[in-house]
């Protein structure tokens, strides 16, 4: 749209239209700080102003989303002239001892309160009191900006290799000024009707490749997760806006020895890890079904080209979790033999099929829809579409400072939806697995007791694969 600002794909502009009160659709990071590293000191003003900074790297932090008038296509990106970085980067004190917990609470609390729309749609808050001297940077972002790939691509805007890197430069961008009703309801319509044309050819594919996956499925043993027939579990169910947030951390080697060991790959042993994990909470509240979970696992497709652009570039796979399986061996083999199938069925549908069928979600109903679906409650009437939302996403593989402040940990949190209350989500970075589980605090009360046990689950199945290749 050149000057008059750019339109949001489909699939960005579904996370818009599926949000509701009970349901922000944001992605959150909490990075926990060394302030020992900034040179010259720490002060929540110095920053505020380095992150203050760098926003012109992400021309998306400068600008609001606009609805186009009567919704008749998708919004559109146009610059905010109201800008201020006073209204998106605030201070918190935890109160003493300022541990873990405290931060998570904190986090949960952040995490359940929708972006304001009149506003770029971001937020940070530098969380100071810590224990050890510590301090944390809370961000969240919504979903209709980008997805896992593209927040790890954002990384190096605010984030640095080392403590006081070089004063950066703002690339060139051209405006995005608000176009009138007019202008824009005639180039709306306009690409409206072009993007419907090239969607509708997704509608027979989906229909041809599912054909083809019940025909592999009936001619093999191995599956993928079906969806919108999984288990009612405790964590299905309507949900409200309280939110609760636990943090974990595994070691990478340990992850990528259990892989070496049992052939599988660092995402199977995460997978066959959270099953093991959810198996024990689900056998803690005696509501342990006989069939395995269903997982939705996004799966980025973004391209080399694409690589640094904001937005969702995203598809999804659904891969069963065994949790009716009490074996540790067991767990990761069926893992790693149903993850396959869950791949192979994933490209059958193609990766892009997703971002062309939702072109066809209309502008106007579905935002409707989706706040009467979860204003009635109707996720407890149906059995569930998934059980849980596991994501892993790349982090990088060295320290990195934040306006000079050292990461020690990056813990990666996704939102939940109406109907599934966890998502679990991991990050590796500088040797370790970071890992960020929030739930609908009305359906998962305490997400601790799920991460508490993520250690012992991974070192249960670690002994498992040992004992197998010892006794064969």
């Amino acid at each position: 749209m050149g000057a008059m600002g750019t339109r949001l794909t489909g699939l960005d502009a579904m996370f818009l239209y599926a949000e509701t009160d009970a349901m922000p659709m944001h992605v959150a990071l909490c990075a926990v700080l060394d302030p020992s590293t900034v040179p010259g000191g720490y002060s929540f003003e110095k920053m505020r102003q380095k992150i203050d900074e760098r926003v012109p790297l992400i021309k998306e932090f400068r600008r609001t989303v606009l609805e186009v008038p009567f919704r008749v296509n998708h919004p559109v990106w146009v610059d905010d002239p109201q800008y201020d970085v006073a209204h998106h980067v605030h201070r918190a004190v935890l109160d003493p001892p300022g541990d873990e917990r405290q931060l998570a609470a904190f986090v949960a609390e952040m995490a359940q309160h929708r972006l304001d729309r009149g506003r770029p749609l971001w937020q940070f808050w530098v969380v100071e009191g810590l224990e050890g001297g510590r301090i944390a940077v809370v961000g969240k972002v919504h979903h209709c900006a980008l997805d896992g790939g593209a927040a790890a691509d954002l990384m190096p805007a605010f984030f640095g290799i080392e403590p006081d890197p070089p004063p950066i430069e703002a690339p060139e961008v051209d405006p995005a000024l608000r176009p009138d009703d007019l202008a824009m309801l005639s180039t709306a319509v306009t690409d409206r009707a072009r993007t419907l044309v090239s969607a509708a050819g997704a509608v027979p594919h989906v229909a041809r490749a599912l054909r083809t996956i019940v025909t592999r499925r009936s001619e093999t043993d191995t599956s993928g997760g079906t969806p919108l027939m999984c288990p009612t579990t405790p964590f299905n169910g309507a949900i409200t806006s309280r939110r609760a947030v636990a943090f974990g951390r595994l070691a990478l080697a340990d992850v990528k020895a259990v892989g070496r060991a049992g052939g599988a790959t660092v995402n199977d042993v995460l997978l066959a890890t959270c099953a093991q994990a959810f198996r024990t909470y689900l056998e803690l509240v005696d509501a342990l079904p006989e069939e395995p979970l269903v997982a939705a696992v996004p799966v980025g497709v973004r391209r080399n080209e694409d690589r640094g652009d904001m937005g969702n570039k995203v598809s999804v796979m659904f891969v069963p979790l065994h949790t009716e399986l009490r074996d540790p061996a067991e767990i990761l083999q069926a893992t790693v033999r149903d993850a396959e199938a869950a791949k192979r069925e994933h490209a059958i549908v193609g990766g892009d099929t997703i971002m062309r069928l939702v072109e066809l979600a209309d502008p106007l109903t579905l935002p409707l829809g989706t706040g009467v679906y979860s204003r009635a409650g109707l996720a407890d009437r149906h059995r569930p579409a998934i059980n849980a939302i596991v994501s892993n996403v790349i982090g990088p593989p060295f320290p990195i400072y934040l306006g000079g402040a050292r990461a020690e940990r990056l813990y990666p949190m996704g939102p939940v939806v109406e109907g599934a209350g966890v998502n679990l989500t991991v990050m590796s970075y500088d040797g370790h697995i970071d890992i960020g589980l929030l739930t609908a605090a009305v359906l998962v009360p305490d997400p601790w007791v799920v991460t508490n046990r993520l250690p012992g689950a991974l070192a249960a199945i670690a002994d498992a694969v040992a004992a197998d290749t010892a006794g064969s």
